[in-house]
Parts: structure tokens; C-alpha cells; sequence
């Protein structure tokens, strides 16, 4: 859409409904109302933040813009879920990382593969980085497994020692993440370069690095305030909707921090970069899993309330399940539609599985 010489991305209509959450919280509204308006109004908040900070990488290089990219690529889900960490809500927060990382492999590349297969019989990609991205994730599923193992056999006399455990555990996630950034922007960097050469392709023309900056700054500050309107309705509405508050943070609030990167991984699909379009949903998993997760560990300590890495049995199958199709998926190199449907279908069946779990 063009309104004179500027033109308006559909995303960007929805920044609409962000002074009506604003009045709405002043003139306290129905919280279920606020939740949707702050909903609906992180969307192309998230998209701004996304695409501002993919403008400034081309500005200060590779090396540093993986950086601000693993910082900010992000930066909604970690917003909100430290809002809710502050409230005490650490069952929504895990919900919210079981939920981007099963989400963005089982949904957006899902839809993605969908999508690129109606138009392409088959889409190749480097086999060697998704045999990688299968490795990180399953690093992943050690760290969320084996706090809950520990548990299992010493019982709940270990609770205190298993909170030590969960904090050497995001240590080591963290450490492995930045190694995996020096492995894809230094020693390995030629087995990405396909990545770097559509994303040039598809940004076009390049913000200057003050426009990148403010935008950042505003949509991060957006962000903030909507979240925090956004968490505090959030008990409520699930009440109010039946919804257990791990079925929002597995849902509900990771398809709302993601849904500005999930549009941009199906439209590279549809033009036949399947290798870019599974970096996006699968790396976007990778630093949910290597840092997002244990970074939300180290916060939590600032709070007075510190956060473990134990997960609810459920949500660790389904992390496990996950990762387990995505290995099926990239084992020969190639995709077709009918991969698409099969991560689709395992989603919908776990998200009625998490909808149907007790209070």
C-alpha cells in the first residue's frame, strides 16, 4: 500500500491498536479486551525490531550483526517473558520457550515447507548446516532432560541442589552458543554463505544506521510497556478462555513474539530458498533453546526468584518429538509439501494435547 511517495507494509497497520491498549489500561478496560489489543499490537512491534537490526548488520559486518542479531532476533519473547518472570509467572515463561522452539520448527517451517511445495516439487538445502542445527537442539533437550531426571531420582530433597544444576547447565548452553556463532561467522562462515547472499536480495534497499538505531530503540521501548499490559491480563484471560497458563505460554505468547519472523521464513520459501527459510525457523529455535532460556536464568536471580530448567514432562516430549522430526526432515538434503503437512499435523496434536492439560 502507498500513501504518496511512502509505502505502508500491511504489518505495519496494525501499530493502530497500540494507543488503544494504552487507553485501555488507563481506563481500565476488560482485561480480556487488553490482552487481546497487547497481542495484536506486539506483532508489528516485533516486526520493526526484526527488521531494523537486520538493516544495521549491513552496516557493521558480519561478525557483529550475528551478535545483535542473536540479541535482538529474539527480543520480544525475552521482553515478555521477563516481565512475566518478574510477576512470579515462571510456568508461563518455560511455556513460552517450549512453545518458540517447538513452534518455529513444527509451525513456521512446517507452513514454510507447505508453501514452498505448492510451488516447487521439491526444495534443496546444505545438509551439513541442518545436521548441525539438529545437534544444537539436541544439546537443548539434554539440558531441559536432565534436570528433570535428576529429580526423578533423588526426589524432591533435591530441589536445591537441581537449582545449581540448572544454572551450571545455562553456563555451559551459553558457552556452546557463542562458540556456535564463532562457528558460523568465522571458521565455517562459507557453509552460510548462501544465507548472507538472499539476505541481500531480499532487504533491497538498506536503512542508515540512525534510522535502524531509533526504530530499535522505539519498538523496544514499545514493546516493553505493551508487554507488560500483555502479562498482566494474562492469568485472567486464561481463566476466562479455560486455558491453563501453560497452554498460553506454549501457544498463545510464542506465536505472538514470533509472528513478524514466521512471515518472513514463509516468504523466502515461496521464492525458493529453502536454506535461508529453514535458517530463520530453525536458528530462531537454536538461540530460544542456547540463549534466550539460560539468559532467562541468570536474570532471574535479579528478581529474588530463581528459575530452573525443569520442565513438565509433557513439554520435554514434545521438545524431544520436535527435534526427532526435524531430523527426518533434513537427513536427505530436499523437501516437499507432504513434510510441510507432517510437522503441521504433530503441532495441532500437541497443541490440543497442552489444551487439554489440567489447570
Amino acid at each position: 500500500m502507498k500513501i504518496g511517495s511512502f509505502e505502508i507494509k500491511p504489518l505495519l497497520l496494525l501499530l493502530v491498536f497500540i494507543p488503544f491498549t494504552f487507553i485501555g489500561k488507563f481506563l481500565h478496560w476488560n482485561e480480556v479486551l487488553l490482552f487481546v489489543l497487547a497481542a495484536i499490537s506486539i506483532i508489528p512491534l516485533a516486526g520493526l525490531m526484526g527488521e531494523s537490526t537486520e538493516h544495521l548488520s549491513h552496516k557493521v559486518g558480519s561478525g557483529i550483526g550475528g551478535l545483535l542479531n542473536a540479541t535482538f532476533g529474539n527480543a520480544a519473547e525475552l521482553i515478555i517473558a521477563i516481565l512475566a518472570m518478574s510477576k512470579g509467572l515462571h510456568d508461563v515463561v518455560k511455556a513460552s520457550i517450549t512453545g518458540s522452539i517447538i513452534g518455529n520448527i513444527l509451525l513456521v517451517l512446517g507452513i514454510s515447507i507447505f508453501a514452498g511445495g505448492l510451488k516447487f516439487s521439491s526444495q534443496k538445502f546444505n545438509k551439513t548446516t541442518g545436521s548441525l542445527n539438529v545437534t544444537m537442539l539436541a544439546l537443548s533437550v539434554v539440558g531441559l532432560l536432565v534436570p528433570a531426571a535428576f529429580l526423578a531420582v533423588v526426589g524432591k530433597d533435591g530441589l536445591a541442589i537441581e537449582q545449581t544444576l540448572s544454572l551450571d547447565i545455562s553456563v555451559i548452553l551459553m558457552i556452546s552458543y557463542v562458540l556456535l556463532l564463532v562457528f558460523s561467522l568465522k571458521t565455517h562462515k562459507h557453509l552460510y554463505n548462501s544465507f548472507e547472499d538472499s539476505e541481500e536480495e531480499h532487504h533491497g534497499e538498506v536503512w542508515s544506521s540512525k534510522r535502524s538505531i531509533l526504530t530499535l530503540v522505539i519498538a523496544t521501548i514499545g514493546i516493553a510497556f505493551v508487554a507488560e499490559v500483555l502479562i498482566g491480563a494474562v492469568e485472567y484471560t486464561a481463566e476466562v478462555w479455560g486455558m491453563s497458563s501453560v497452554f498460553v505460554g506454549v501457544v498463545v505468547v510464542a506465536i505472538i513474539g514470533n509472528a513478524a519472523e514466521h512471515s518472513t521464513a514463509i516468504i523466502v520459501a515461496m521464492k525458493n530458498k529453502m536454506d535461508l527459510a529453514i535458517s530463520i525457523a530453525v536458528g530462531s529455535s537454536i538461540q530460544i533453546a542456547l540463549f534466550v532460556a539460560p539468559f532467562l536464568v541468570f536474570i532471574s536471580y535479579l528478581f529474588g526468584k530463581p528459575m530452573d530448567l525443569y520442565f513438565t514432562t509433557f513439554e520435554t516430549i514434545s521438545i524431544i518429538v520436535t527435534v526427532w522430526i526435524l531430523s527426518l526432515i533434513v537427513q536427505d538434503g530436499e523437501t516437499n509439501w507432504m513434510e510441510g503437512i507432517l510437522c503441521l499435523a504433530v503441532y495441532a496434536i500437541l497443541c490440543i494435547a497442552f489444551y487439554l492439560l489440567p489447570h
